[in-house]
């Protein structure tokens, strides 16, 4: 049950988030709602209008208010309260200068929902980012998960509410067991190529293998989403929002998600050769990862996307869907054969 009217702002929290991001007393304030994402179980909204403050001047204002109910992800069923955990603990102190998330004004929890205050950020994302653009957030995120590797901050022990490091084997284990798309990557009316089904059915021959292999990467914190539409390359520096996933996880699970999540398919392979060598650069300016000859992106690629795309392929409403899922198979396969 939803303990609060969702267009409706409340004027004492409008006034207490306001005071804080324009650092100045607020006498009252207006405000109109815009929807910028949401769902079943949550909503984002920006939140637009003039306060007034005390002096008399009336000052323009943007923030997001995010809110979020409880729901159970598969594997991780704190997840919908874990944005508001971290922004409540000393998290934000682990970022770098050149990477960081957008301040939070106010965070409270009531029963099983959350509510966020946060900065609106302006800047270039999604399909917006060039390949320059990809590259530098790949370098600054091996900046930052090489901070974290080498320096362990007291922040990053005390954190309880984190994904695990066996959740991106998990989900694969769990997207294997499904026989819609198990059974059909090796049936005769598959409509995906017979390489690409191989591709795919190689992993699951060798999963064993690979996994010890991935398992010998570094453990580092993991954004978990790191994708275009969370991406923002704002006034030089990179700023990332969604942390509902984040957690412990293997050294180049989000570059495998940079390249591949719902990116400019034609690009896929100019960013898969640009920002590997570009996060293990920004990586190394903490640690030494000199001896890791089998960076495993295309591994951790075909684990995390493959069965997944098979998924969207296969219930894609429109040709023109299916057809980018396909190609991006494709890009993925013609990876490992540069």
């Amino acid at each position: 049950m939803n303990n609060h009217d969702e267009s409706f702002v409340k004027p004492e929290i409008l006034a207490l988030v306001l005071s804080k991001m324009l650092d100045k007393t607020i006498i009252r304030a207006d405000y109109q709602l815009k929807e910028l994402q949401g769902g079943t179980v949550g909503a984002v909204r920006l939140v637009t209008g003039m306060a007034e403050v005390s002096d008399g001047e009336s000052l323009p204002y943007r923030v997001v208010w995010k809110t979020q109910r409880k729901w159970e992800r598969y594997g991780d069923p704190d997840s919908w309260r874990r944005e508001y955990d971290l922004y409540t603990s000393d998290f934000g102190e682990s970022f770098t200068e050149s990477l960081c998330w957008p301040e939070c004004y106010h965070a409270e929890m009531n029963g099983d929902e959350i509510q966020l205050w946060m900065e609106y950020i302006d800047g270039v994302s999604g399909l917006d980012l060039t390949s320059d653009m990809y590259a530098r957030i790949a370098e600054e995120l091996g900046r930052f998960q090489g901070k974290l590797y080498t320096e362990r901050p007291d922040v990053m022990q005390n954190l309880s509410n984190l994904s695990k490091v066996e959740l991106t084997k998990n989900f694969y284990l769990r997207y294997r067991s499904w026989d819609v798309v198990y059974d059909y990557i090796r049936s005769d009316d598959c409509g995906i190529p017979k390489h690409l089904c191989k591709m795919l059915i190689n992993i699951d021959n060798n999963a064993d293998e690979i996994f010890s292999r991935i398992e010998k990467l570094p453990i580092v914190l993991c954004h978990r989403d790191f994708w275009v539409a969370n991406l923002f390359y704002s006034d030089n520096k990179i700023v990332l929002i969604d942390w509902d996933t984040a957690g412990w996880g293997y050294m180049g699970e989000d570059i495998a998600s940079l390249i591949t999540d719902e990116v400019d398919v034609s690009h896929m392979i100019e960013y898969y050769q640009k920002c590997i060598p570009a996060y293990y650069r920004g990586f190394s300016e903490y640690a030494d990862v000199s001896h890791i000859s089998d960076h495993c992106i295309h591994e951790l690629i075909l684990v995390m996307f493959g069965y997944r795309l098979v998924d969207w392929y296969k219930f894609a409403e429109s040709l023109e869907d299916k057809a980018m899922h396909l190609n991006t198979l494709q890009k993925i396969y013609e990876m490992n054969n540069r």
